[in-house]
């Protein structure tokens, strides 16, 4: 018996409707995202071709901010200082991993331990930078009078120039290594429990157990882990611009303070040059990230 045609127009919007639903539902987001993310990328990319201070007329000057980079001494400081913090702040990811699997145990107080390793993340990076502000001062700061119980002289790390970048680092990988950390505490609620008995019987446990049983099944973790890493230490500004303001003598610059410096404050508000310098910032955060996807891609297709 043949469906009637309102019978059949019944099915067509049913169909459609499970097609599109998603859709809808995705709309909204790929929306913010387009003007909020993708049109200011273009934007940037734009105005980085002009000399223009934000309110008047914008003057066409070509890769001459590009040129302009390529000479500038600050800009290599800031770009030192960049891959410094990315070297270092990788570091959170073994640390976080290390914690999420202390913290993974049954034992006593484990509640006490998991809200003290997660508190780091939930305050401000403002109290964080003022916090080790009060931590490194050369007066009555903890670390200096640490150092004072071996007889060590006080050491000024925010004001020399030659440990201010490694000790605002310090600073960062605090919150980031918790971060990582639950990323990992939920990674490990997924790990398959036959997996880990099938190995315990073939006589795995210790580092054989964690390097050839639980971190292959920590792998998304572990990419989400590095990404969020490298972009938070590309983009470093909020414990730079709290506890030195790119001081002393421009040292603890990095890309996104001497972005704001150039183009927002009160060192020229030059927009086209400070557009520029997020061009490149952009490109070397989009390489990494591309190639953490090949590299993911390639032990997808190799898994297969």
């Amino acid at each position: 018996m043949s469906a009637t045609p309102a019978t059949a127009r019944r099915s067509w919007y049913k169909r459609n409707e499970i097609a599109v639903t998603p859709w809808l539902f995705l709309a909204p987001g790929v929306l913010f995202f387009l003007v909020y993310v993708i049109f200011p990328i273009f934007q940037s990319i734009n105005v980085s071709f002009y000399e223009w201070d934000g309110l008047g007329q914008a003057e066409y000057v070509g890769v001459r901010n590009y040129e302009e980079l390529y000479w500038d001494d600050a800009f290599y400081t800031s770009l030192r200082n960049n891959l410094i913090w990315l070297l270092l702040y990788l570091l959170a990811i073994p640390a976080g991993l290390m914690i999420a699997l202390f913290l993974n145990q049954t034992v006593t107080g484990i509640r006490l331990y998991k809200s003290l390793f997660f508190f780091p993340f939930v305050i401000s990076q403002v109290v964080v930078g003022l916090v080790f502000t009060w931590f490194y001062d050369p007066t009555f700061g903890l670390l200096n009078q640490f150092l004072g119980v071996f007889g060590i002289d006080p050491i000024n790390v925010l004001g020399d120039e030659r440990y201010v970048t490694y000790g605002i680092i310090a600073a960062g990988i605090w919150p980031q290594t918790a971060y990582c950390m639950i990323l990992y505490l939920t990674g490990l609620n997924a790990v398959d429990p036959e997996q880990i008995e099938a190995a315990r019987l073939d006589g795995a446990k210790g580092y054989r157990m964690l390097w050839h049983v639980i971190i292959p099944q920590l792998r998304p973790a572990t990419f989400i882990a590095f990404v969020v890493t490298i972009i938070g230490a590309l983009r470093s500004f909020d414990l730079i611009s709290i506890m030195t303001n790119g001081g002393p003598f421009g040292e603890s610059r990095v890309l996104s303070f001497y972005m704001f410096e150039v183009a927002l404050s009160e060192y020229g508000f030059r927009m086209g040059y400070g557009a520029a310098i997020a061009v490149v910032l952009f490109l070397i955060m989009l390489c990494f990230i591309a190639y953490f996807l090949w590299s993911m891609y390639q032990d997808e297709k190799g898994g297969r």
